[in-house]
């Protein structure tokens, strides 16, 4: 199932994240923000499970902002998860 979410606060505008039935990424594509930095979070979280990112990334800050594009793509999975739970 593919995700859409809207970050708040960073650079990119927008995340689209597919996950597969067992959880895990399979594909992020992200709108805006610093191209190679998206290209190494993407291809370090393919494969893994949405948990797994998610606890690696929440926290990240960019520069003095307190967060940034990996901290909201955490953000976006927490959102997930929650979305996942109404269903």
């Amino acid at each position: 199932m593919t995700y859409t979410y809207t970050p708040s606060g960073v650079c990119s505008r927008q995340m689209f994240i597919e996950l597969d039935e067992d959880n895990r990424i399979t594909d992020i594509q992200i709108k805006g923000g610093c191209s190679g930095n998206s290209q190494g979070v993407i291809a370090l979280a393919k494969g893994r499970t949405a948990l797994e990112v998610r606890d690696l990334l929440r926290g990240i800050r960019c520069g003095d902002k307190n967060t940034s594009c990996p901290d909201q793509l955490a953000a976006a999975l927490d959102w997930i998860a929650e979305d996942q739970k109404s269903d």
